[in-house]
């Protein structure tokens, strides 16, 4: 369970963001909606605790993230969050696969080659595996960024513009990804995005 109360961020004394309480429970999918500038990206990170907000919380499974330290941020969000962000960020001397076992090794947990490759085969990049990331394109990049960010079945799956750079049979699986998922480990879905074919896919939306 995902619950926000009274966030606010500042970029600066003439750029101040107040953002409407959200709650996302166990399974369910929230879109973050909302015109260039409404600081969409900004709410994102925040849920992340990538940003700090300037008051308010940010509370999952009855723990405030704005409470931890730096360390304790770090472990929290390794172990129940996922992200998928808008241009993927990879460690570009690894191979696709050291790249998704990596998110098993920042939160402390065994290396899971069977799911990584299961998640290859759902997303369909199986034969670039021992690729480097940079060996990919744009979509397929993509497509590893989500596998990455569904490693370690987190809690809470935070997705910035997840399908932009797909076509409509990769976002198709994209979103069946998702939601199964979501449903496997009970995990609550929140997606910032523009993309008209997610709009129609979930109905529970929020506008900034």
């Amino acid at each position: 369970m995902l619950a926000t109360r009274n966030l606010t961020f500042d970029y600066g004394p003439s750029k101040r963001f107040i953002f409407p309480d959200v709650r996302c429970a166990n399974q369910e999918t929230l879109l973050i909606l909302g015109q260039s500038g409404t600081g969409k990206t900004t709410f994102l990170h925040l849920l992340a605790l990538l940003l700090h907000p300037k008051s308010g919380s940010v509370m999952i499974d009855q723990t405030d993230l704005t409470q931890l330290n730096a360390a304790q941020t770090a472990a929290f969000r390794a172990k129940h969050i996922g992200i998928v962000y808008q241009k993927p960020h990879f460690v570009s001397s690894l191979s696709v696969m050291d790249n998704l076992l990596l998110a098993n090794y920042l939160a402390s947990k065994p290396q899971q080659k069977d799911r990584a490759r299961e998640l290859a085969g759902q997303l369909g990049f199986s034969e670039h595996l021992n690729k480097k990331t940079n060996q990919l394109s744009q979509g397929e990049q993509q497509r590893v960024s989500i596998a990455r960010a569904v490693m370690n079945q987190p809690g809470l799956i935070l997705a910035d513009e997840p399908t932009s750079s797909l076509d409509d049979e990769n976002t198709d699986r994209v979103v069946q990804l998702l939601r199964e998922q979501s449903a496997q480990i009970g995990a609550g879905l929140v997606i910032v995005t523009h993309d008209q074919r997610l709009k129609d896919a979930f109905p529970n939306r929020v506008f900034l």
